[in-house]
């Protein structure tokens, strides 16, 4: 079902400034650590350290820029993250032309860009909640999330075959370029944007950067929605390397079926994105968080059975599209709901804190999988990893607890 749904001329220049932006990502997607292995020779541990520290101390840094975005116009702070991350990114291929391209200037830039990530979606966050409707919000997340995912199916094979073509720093060019881009898409967006109202607190007292964790653990329904989100997300990342060890070393899998295996599923992303609107209608967001949260997690146990052939290239295609399918229709939900239970004066701040969380359980568990692997090898680590996340349902929130403005459920058709 084709949601055609209206949200006005501005939303569309925001929409076509995150679909820029997330097919320039896709393009470049693995970028960083594909330069630093093909022009750096870095080995394993300079690798993870860009693919984990650099995130990790990215979220770091973002931590005391959540005031600053919370109480700016959203607009010059998604246009000054956009250019910060198009200028950070471009210094690769001056270096790497100049023959001046080191490891230190690939972890800063990784810094860098997942601080200036964080900052935009919160900048972003904030200002969706003023541009759409209420009403409309799930509509408006339903289609970032479906962009989000056919970027990701679309970009990293056709990155590939770019990189072979062009040469290694070919996708972060257009990454680079993509940034600047999506600049040019928000400034073109129309309309005087009100300047925030500090709500009776001053946004430099001492304290205010934790605001946003205040907000998720005052609040049950978001305390329990961010617990889960962490570790599922967490767990599910952790995999990502676990199972190229498997798949490329272990199982001897070509690398055009370990990038098919993992770009296919991306098309239950659109599927789950587009659903959401009609399962949230017809049985309610409760209903999703309890059932559909939990049938993202008992998939993943699944990828501990993978077997040599086109038999184990069918099993991990058939989880990872399990998994997409639930995760897409799940998480505009969640984002809508995070948006309506948070008030405007915060919405920087919580969005902030929520994405730091889930970036440090992210680097935390890919860390710990790995150390596990190396004891025991990927297919046990993979095991432990579906196993835990079994349990990750039973943070999901008891009824009653996301209840307040609770869309009814509709029994007829939609």
């Amino acid at each position: 079902m084709v949601d055609r749904t209206r949200l006005g001329r501005q939303f569309g220049w925001l929409w076509a400034a995150y679909a820029v932006s997330a097919y320039g990502s896709g393009l470049g997607f693995g970028a960083l650590p594909l330069i630093a292995v093909l022009v750096l020779h870095a080995g394993p541990a300079e690798v993870s350290a860009l693919s984990a520290v650099g995130p990790a101390m990215g979220a770091l840094i973002a931590v005391p820029l959540a005031p600053w975005v919370e109480f700016r116009r959203k607009r010059p702070v998604m246009i000054t993250m956009d250019l910060t991350r198009f200028a950070a990114m471009a210094t690769i291929p001056v270096a790497y032309a100049l023959g001046l391209l080191g490891f230190v200037q690939l972890l800063v830039i990784s810094v860098v860009v997942a601080a200036a990530k964080i900052a935009f979606n919160a900048a972003s966050g904030a200002y969706l909640k003023a541009l759409v409707r209420p009403e409309d919000l799930l509509v408006a997340n339903a289609r970032f999330e479906s962009t989000n995912w056919s970027s990701i199916a679309v970009g990293p094979p056709l990155g590939g075959a770019a990189i072979g073509l062009f040469g290694p720093v070919t996708t972060v060019v257009a990454d680079a370029l993509s940034y600047l881009f999506s600049a040019l898409g928000i400034t073109a967006i129309r309309g005087r944007e009100e300047p925030p109202q500090p709500s009776g607190k001053s946004p430099v007292r001492a304290g205010a950067v934790l605001d946003g964790w205040r907000h998720i653990m005052g609040d049950a329904g978001l305390r329990a929605l961010y617990l889960n989100q962490m570790l599922v997300a967490g767990l599910i990342m952790a995999t990502e390397p676990l199972l190229a060890v498997l798949l490329l070393r272990q199982l001897g899998f070509p690398p055009w079926q370990y990038g098919l295996a993992f770009a296919a599923p991306c098309v239950g992303g659109l599927i789950g994105s587009r659903l959401a609107r009609r399962v949230v209608a017809r049985h309610g967001r409760q209903w999703v968080f309890r059932t559909v949260g939990t049938l993202r997690a008992v998939w993943l146990i699944g990828l501990a059975f993978v077997r040599p052939g086109v038999v184990g290239l069918v099993t991990v295609i058939a989880v990872e599209l399990a998994i997409i399918i639930n995760m897409s229709l799940y998480t505009p939900v969640l984002a809508t709901y995070r948006l309506e239970r948070t008030p405007k004066h915060l919405v920087a701040r919580t969005l902030t804190a929520w994405s730091i969380g889930q970036q440090a359980s992210i680097a935390v568990f890919t860390a710990l999988g790995g150390l596990l692997a190396d004891v025991t090898g990927p297919r046990t680590a993979l095991t432990v990893a579906g196993l835990l996340i079994l349990a990750t349902p039973l943070l999901l929130p008891r009824p009653g607890q996301t209840s307040q403005h609770e869309p009814e459920p509709s029994r007829g058709h939609s």
